[in-house]
């Protein structure tokens, strides 16, 4: 319990000090004493001394961004070791469902074609896009049999089948600009980060990380197949579709504000299991902190590396997630008997 406490404790400071310095890195000079200081001005305290312009840089551009960062790298991170587990497949992912790609086919319907007569903005048609791939997605499963195997297949099936509908309605509708704009959200930007994104993104992680950690011993049951858990108790029909409704719910929730972020949920969870083991009560809250961490350095590195312009973080996560899990496959490779 002690070591569990010390390692929870230095994952929050890593995460609390990462957020600190993500948020004086950029072209205005603000320092980690400006940015507690504006903090705590908007929170209740004494005014900051910041002039307007600085204290907005602070709490209305850095700090939803960055907080948007930790939560969606928190919350794929946990998606990913569920998902793992729950399909006893190591590649396994937060988009192996095809959310990733109905999220992009609504947000594409929106900006290129004007679905919802301006009712529904980009993230909100990124949601509604993810929840019919995902409910395309369990019909065909369900319809297969159900089982894990063809969870899987009917995942890759929506998937291509909403990639497929995004890129005809690019091809078909969208101009240059317009196809700019959509490819640099496809690859994953939190640019557009605001308050309202991150309490919404908070809340979810929140409530699905709760359910998951509820589901701990349902999910360590799984990891030895699903007759095994069968005869340790478990229902595995009903435990399988709460968890993959959940996972489904905050992977949308987060795609729809972020876009689709790649390998921080297949990684993670790898590297989350190197430190503390497979045990789920130990694994879901390491893998949320690592991959918080992960991705408001990743963010930080994306949006200043050739600054004036901006890389989408998605191609940083890809740039730094494929040799990482290059060196989590030859670890795991080495340790085997």
């Amino acid at each position: 319990m002690t070591a569990a406490l010390l390692r929870t404790a230095a994952g929050l400071a890593a995460l609390a000090l990462s957020i600190a310095l993500a948020i004086t890195i950029g072209p205005a000079d603000i320092g980690v004493a400006d940015v507690w200081s504006a903090v705590a001005s908007h929170l209740g305290g004494d005014a900051s001394g910041l002039t307007p312009i600085r204290d907005g840089i602070v709490w209305n551009l850095r700090l939803p961004r960055t907080l948007l960062a930790a939560v969606c790298g928190a919350g794929l991170a946990v998606c990913g070791a569920v998902m793992q587990s729950l399909l006893r497949n190591p590649l396994a992912d937060p988009f192996v469902l095809g959310v990733s790609s109905g999220a992009s086919t609504g947000a594409v319907a929106v900006v290129v074609l004007g679905a919802g007569g301006g009712a529904l903005s980009v993230s909100g048609g990124a949601f509604a896009g993810a929840l019919c791939s995902f409910a395309a997605m369990l019909l065909l499963s369900h319809t297969l049999g159900g089982t894990t195997d063809r969870v899987v297949l009917s995942g890759v099936a929506a998937m291509q089948l909403f990639s497929a509908l995004t890129s005809f309605i690019v091809v078909t509708s969208a101009d240059a600009e317009t196809t700019r704009g959509v490819l640099f959200w496809l690859l994953g930007s939190l640019s557009g980060a605001g308050w309202a994104d991150v309490w919404l993104c908070l809340a979810a992680l929140l409530l699905v990380l709760t359910v998951c950690l509820g589901h701990a011993r349902t999910l360590d049951a799984f990891a030895f197949g699903q007759d095994a858990a069968s005869a340790l108790g478990v229902d595995t029909a009903r435990a399988r579709l709460v968890l993959l409704c959940a996972t489904a719910l905050l992977t949308a929730a987060l795609v729809a504000a972020s876009g689709a972020i790649g390998f921080v949920g297949l990684v993670l969870p790898h590297a989350a299991r190197a430190l503390v083991g497979p045990g789920h009560a130990r694994l879901l809250p390491a893998a949320a902190l690592g991959g918080a961490v992960f991705l408001v350095c990743i963010d930080t590195v994306a949006r200043t590396v050739i600054e004036p312009q901006e890389v989408p973080v998605g191609v940083m996560t890809s740039l730094v997630g494929v040799p990482a899990f290059v060196l989590v496959l030859y670890r795991t490779r080495r340790n085997r008997p």
